[in-house]
């Protein structure tokens, strides 16, 4: 099986013997039969909340904001999305320990699925009230390292009126919706980067994540993989 065995055709796959955390199991069957997943719950109550206060106390002055497009493409386009965004390394012990629980899910999705995912990367996203990101896709095909994009939702309380959803389309009507998703509290979302447009619906009040990637290496003998 290929790296791209996983393709954005629905299939299927049995996950009767994996052995590991349920909810990786849940993500894997997810995945293999409709390229996107979305589950309540993921972390601990405890392990989320500490990402919670970990994204509360970022400083706007230490955040920047988020633009489309990468390296030399990379532009501020507040028309397209107005968040601000700060990129995650593993230098406080929460976020290490968030690094090193999607490090454990790359090796299992490379495991069971055949990927040959590369690294993750991710970042704290925070839009404030009037925030948004329009519909758009995380990969172009053929053209980026991103294969699989996540987000987990850090909001405590939030209820339908406050809007911030996150829209998921059908690949092959990007007219037509999968689901509708609010951004609450421990629920991650993860999708083929290259076959679901999605957006951020106008929030309402201020609303906090993290976005992540998982890449495969496209270096080249001329030229390197390119990095956040």
């Amino acid at each position: 099986m290929s790296t791209d065995t996983l393709s954005c055709e629905p299939s299927i796959f049995d996950v009767t013997a994996f052995d590991h955390d349920t909810s990786f199991a849940q993500v894997l069957q997810d995945l293999q039969t409709k390229g996107w997943s979305v589950l309540d719950d993921f972390f601990s109550e405890a392990f989320t909340q500490a990402l919670i206060e970990e994204a509360l106390v970022i400083e706007t002055d230490n955040m920047l904001q988020a633009g489309v497009g990468r390296q030399k493409d990379h532009q501020i386009a507040l028309n397209a999305r107005r968040d601000y965004i700060q990129w995650i390394d593993p230098d406080t012990g929460v976020r290490g320990d968030f690094l090193e629980v999607m490090e454990s899910l790359r090796t299992e999705l490379n495991r069971r699925l055949y990927l040959g995912l590369f690294d993750y990367e991710a970042h704290f996203a925070r839009y404030d009230k009037g925030a948004f990101y329009e519909k758009h896709v995380d990969a172009f095909k053929g053209k980026s390292n991103r294969v699989l994009s996540t987000v987990f939702y850090l909001n405590e309380e939030w209820e339908e009126n406050d809007g911030g959803e996150l829209v998921i389309y059908d690949e092959h009507n990007p007219d037509q919706e999968l689901g509708r998703f609010l951004p609450k509290k421990g629920r991650l979302a993860i999708f083929l980067s290259e076959c679901f447009y999605h957006e951020v619906r106008l929030s309402h009040k201020t609303r906090y994540s993290i976005a992540g990637w998982f890449r495969v290496n496209n270096t080249t003998g001329k030229s390197l993989d390119p990095d956040q």
